[in-house]
């Protein structure tokens, strides 16, 4: 039976967990039952044979999401349409440019980037990169060499670096793009809203087989404008659209009465224009987007 300070100890751990977790699976409900195995498995350890804490609790919470990576792979397989990772309702408290590293690391955008990494590439990134563990730790994480690691992080690097994905746009940038948004809606015109595309813009919706949505992605200024104002035009006027924050960027949902039925958010360019719209219709995803999470930028924590 663990003492008192024991446990104190891990649940004052718990939430950066939860950050490294929910980055490497993108899913909150898969990333709290891994942090939730990892308690399970801190009640077992020796104490006395323990150097770090920190180090020993990040350890088995990365081991323990790989594990859920080969299931998720195998599931994505099988699934319905475009896979989008679980949204959530945000609130940084602070301003995200004050850390630019790690808001970056929480959108939409980038935690769909991770899917191109190998399991162990995403876990070196985000243990070096985000979360600012030394190679020395990250290494021992992954129970390899230090050269090894530092190749994972470089290949892991080199990928995100080549993206345009971890651009955060200014407040004004964000703002401009949902009242474009809300103005195609009610009018039905894409001349403002086009402007505020990139040329590479792609739209896609993951229903994921439970609830309506596009099989394929959109791609273009044009095409991406005129399915907004023209489609969502007629399926959005029924509910109640309502701004929040997902995921460390203004983005909107969708009611049908008391229930939310899409969540949109966006990716930006470089240049401020967006090149990426998400809309999350997968009943199961938003299931727990009410719950506002906490989130610390400069820890990478995420709370309740």
């Amino acid at each position: 039976m663990m003492t008192a300070t024991e446990t104190e100890l891990f649940e004052k751990a718990r939430p950066r967990l939860l950050g490294l977790a929910y980055r490497m699976l993108g899913s909150m409900s898969d990333a709290e039952d891994a942090v939730q195995d990892t308690f399970v498995k801190w009640q077992g350890v020796e104490k006395s044979s323990v150097v770090s804490t920190d180090a020993l609790l990040t350890t088995i919470c990365t081991n323990r999401c790989l594990d859920y990576l080969k299931t998720a792979h195998r599931k994505r397989v099988d699934y319905v349409g475009p896979w989008i990772p679980e949204p959530l309702q945000t609130d940084a408290g602070s301003d995200p440019e004050s850390d630019l590293e790690r808001a970056q690391s929480l959108t939409t955008a980038f935690l769909l980037l991770l899917e191109r990494l190998t399991p162990k590439e995403r876990a070196a990134y985000l243990l070096r990169e985000v979360f600012g563990k030394p190679y020395a730790e990250v290494a021992e994480t992954l129970q390899m060499s230090e050269a090894a690691c530092r190749q994972l992080v470089s290949r892991a690097a080199r990928l995100v670096q080549s993206q345009a994905s971890r651009s955060v746009p200014t407040a004004e940038q964000q703002s401009s793009f949902l009242k474009a948004f809300m103005s195609a809606l009610e009018t039905g015109s894409t001349e403002q809203l086009a402007g505020l595309l990139a040329e590479s813009v792609q739209l896609r919706t993951d229903g994921g087989g439970k609830a309506t949505a596009i099989g394929r992605i959109l791609e273009g200024p044009e095409t991406v404008s005129k399915y907004i104002a023209k489609i969502l035009g007629r399926l959005w006027t029924e509910g109640q659209t309502v701004e929040i924050e997902i995921n460390g960027m203004r983005g909107l949902v969708e009611y049908e009465g008391s229930k939310i039925v899409t969540a949109m958010t966006l990716g930006f360019s470089e240049a401020g224009l967006v090149n990426q719209v998400f809309m999350i219709r997968n009943p199961e995803k938003l299931a727990r987007l009410e719950v506002l999470m906490h989130h610390d930028v400069q820890s990478g924590a995420l709370w309740q």
